[in-house]
């Protein structure tokens, strides 16, 4: 029987914090207190943060925010889940929320994108004049996505303004509908869209999270999975099928499992089968596999006469292929 007695609290508000720094080294104590494990950030323009603790643990945390004024009507998203998601609390300051390092960056607390709820995202990503456009990372984007959506296949959040300047005209005269997993980068990211020239700029109120959980959409039109910061990888969104979309990285067969690259140096993060894990050992590349950090190896404790028959057995099949 699953045991749902631990919960994951997802959230972010942006509002002015005077002394992020000591705001954070205070908040780190009362989490640990508390006895929360998870990763907050916090700056000038606010708090976002995901943290995992027992029921009990989570409202009280919950309740100590809402009786702080600038944090009394902070949504919190809410999964429930058989342990905690995360192995360490840390709480951390930055000089920015997400990281865009724009100059001409508007502060959401000035102006951003309209808010459209579940249903009128749901609605509104129907219609021919709209534009859906992922604000995530492009490994986010290939476990799961909404049908249709146009993908800036960027690496980092920070690359999305050039990928915008330099494909502006796909948006221009449409209605742009964004979306990301918790609603905080659109926060962050539409007010600088409108100041480019696009004018109808929307975002999904409460991200991809709460999609899932409306009542009345049920995350239609959701294709995959939702890939989260957490140990959980990733979490289902459309309840009412299921359409798989992430492929494995060496054979290209439908994959929803992710793992990073064994070589450290890498760390890249690949959709895997486990079959395909134990037959690449883990590695993206061959330089990877081969690497003396390769943490595949040593977690298996093979000899290098085991890995070298590994090798050789890739390269065999290898030229089979080309043949």
């Amino acid at each position: 029987m699953e045991n749902n007695a631990y919960q994951v609290l997802l959230y972010y508000k942006f509002v002015p914090v005077e002394d992020p720094e000591t705001f954070a080294a205070e908040h780190l104590q009362f989490c640990k207190d508390l006895g929360l494990k998870g990763r907050i950030l916090v700056a000038k323009e606010g708090i976002n943060g995901t943290v995992s603790g027992t029921v009990e643990q989570t409202e009280e945390y919950m309740n100590f925010m809402h009786r702080d004024p600038r944090f009394r009507d902070m949504t919190f998203k809410i999964d429930k889940h058989d342990g905690h998601a995360f192995k360490k609390m840390h709480v951390r300051h930055r000089q920015e929320l997400v990281t865009l390092r724009l100059d001409d960056a508007v502060s959401p607390m000035e102006k951003t994108g309209t808010f459209l709820s579940p249903k009128e995202f749901y609605e509104a990503m129907q219609s021919e004049d709209t534009v859906v456009l992922d604000t995530r990372n492009d490994y986010e984007y290939e476990l799961g996505h909404f049908r249709g959506a146009v993908n800036p296949d960027i690496e980092s959040f920070r690359d999305l303004p050039e990928w915008i300047r330099k494909n502006k005209e796909q948006l221009k005269g449409k209605k742009v509908l964004t979306y990301c997993t918790g609603g905080i980068r659109c926060e962050k990211f539409t007010g600088w869209l409108m100041d480019e020239g696009i004018e109808d700029v929307n975002q999904l109120h409460g991200g991809i999270v709460t999609y899932g959980k409306d009542p009345d959409v049920q995350g239609e039109l959701w294709d995959g999975q939702c890939y989260v910061f957490d140990e959980r990888i990733s979490i289902p969104i459309n309840r009412k099928e299921h359409v798989v979309v992430g492929v494995d990285y060496f054979d290209g067969k439908p994959c929803e499992r992710y793992v990073n690259c064994a070589n450290p140096e890498c760390n890249k993060q690949i959709l895997c089968s486990e079959e395909n894990e134990h037959k690449y050992m883990r590695g993206c590349t061959h330089e990877c596999r081969v690497s003396p950090q390769n943490l595949y190896v040593k977690e298996h404790n093979l000899s290098k006469e085991e890995v070298q028959e590994r090798l050789e057995l890739l390269e065999k099949e290898n030229l089979k292929q080309e043949a």
